[in-house]
């Protein structure tokens, strides 16, 4: 699939106006903007897919117009985390060299900076004070507390919210009727479940979705590998009853057969601990979010599960 065949890019708003939901925040940028010269360095944070990269870019299109392109740099400090990033590439881009007197100043755009190292951060302060006449930052983060107190007193820091239902199915509705699809506000309903709040996630549902014909409820826990998720509820109860090869190969045919993801797979065990009757929900909770930081710093998914599994048993006993 080519960029310019995601709708999560086809329907990526250009300007601050069409942003959705964050009326407080684009209400303070556009007063930022109407001085562009005195605008100091920003930072957004937010939880993902709820406009951050995108204000972004747009304020880079209203401060840099048609020539945003060749002055600014969009960086994922994710996937460039160390120190030589910042040296090497944003260090070399931010010098005053090829600045267009018509343009105020250069712009870098870090996306997940909370995920630099603290030496690279270190790094990134010196830049800012030096390069501070011709040359603005805008970093974006998830989790604002990774980024160095010096770093944050150098910004103005946005919060962005989560959008609301309302607002993400108001917006699907919108993509529906100019892609011509069928739909029904209760398949809607459930993209916005999947998605939480997350507009990007959110698009991209979508779109797998409508390959399958109308946006209905069957179609998107389809196309969103929700259709088994009842099955969680059953594994569940293998896992507390000792039966754990049982629970094993129930959870691996979820995964790799029907495509649901290990991060679900823990959310929806989640959820289901609530339909049960026991007196051992804290100890399950626990290993659950135990488990669920263990993926998230990057442990092997299938040992982990396998071994959350092997501790229910524990549990149950």
């Amino acid at each position: 699939m080519t960029e310019s065949s995601m709708w999560v890019e086809k329907y990526r708003p250009m300007k601050l106006s069409d942003i959705v939901n964050q009326k407080d925040v684009i209400g303070s940028l556009k007063a930022l903007l109407k001085n562009t010269l005195e605008m100091p360095h920003l930072m957004f944070s937010g939880s993902a897919g709820v406009g951050k990269t995108t204000t972004a870019l747009c304020v880079a299109r209203e401060i840099l117009g048609d020539s945003w392109r060749e002055y600014t740099l969009e960086l994922n400090a994710s996937d460039e985390r160390g120190i030589n990033m910042v040296r090497d590439r944003v260090k070399k881009f931010a010098r005053f060299s090829g600045l267009d007197t018509s343009i105020p100043f250069k712009l870098v755009i870090l996306d997940e900076a909370d995920e630099m190292t603290a030496d690279a951060q270190t790094a990134l302060r010196r830049i800012i004070e030096d390069t501070a006449s011709h040359c603005r930052f805008i970093m974006i983060a998830n989790n604002i507390s990774k980024i160095i107190e010096p770093l944050q007193s150098r910004c103005a820091v946005f919060k962005f919210t989560r959008i609301s239902e309302e607002e993400i199915i108001d917006y699907l509705e919108e993509i529906c009727k100019k892609e011509k699809l069928k739909y029904t506000k209760e398949g809607l309903k459930t993209i916005y479940s999947y998605s939480e709040g997350d507009m990007r996630h959110a698009i991209n549902v979508l779109q797998a979705t409508a390959s399958l014909g109308t946006i209905n409820e069957e179609n998107v826990k389809s196309s969103a590998g929700l259709s088994k998720t009842s099955d969680v509820g059953d594994i569940l109860k293998l896992a507390l009853a000792g039966k754990l090869t049982d629970a094993r190969n129930k959870m691996i045919e979820l995964i790799k057969v029907y495509g649901m993801s290990e991060s679900d797979f823990l959310k929806y065990l989640n959820e289901e601990c609530y339909k049960i009757k026991t007196s051992n929900l804290s100890e399950i909770l626990e290993s659950i979010a135990k488990y669920d930081y263990r993926l998230i710093i990057g442990a092997n998914p299938e040992i982990q599960l396998s071994a959350l599994l092997a501790e229910l048993g524990k549990i149950g006993k």
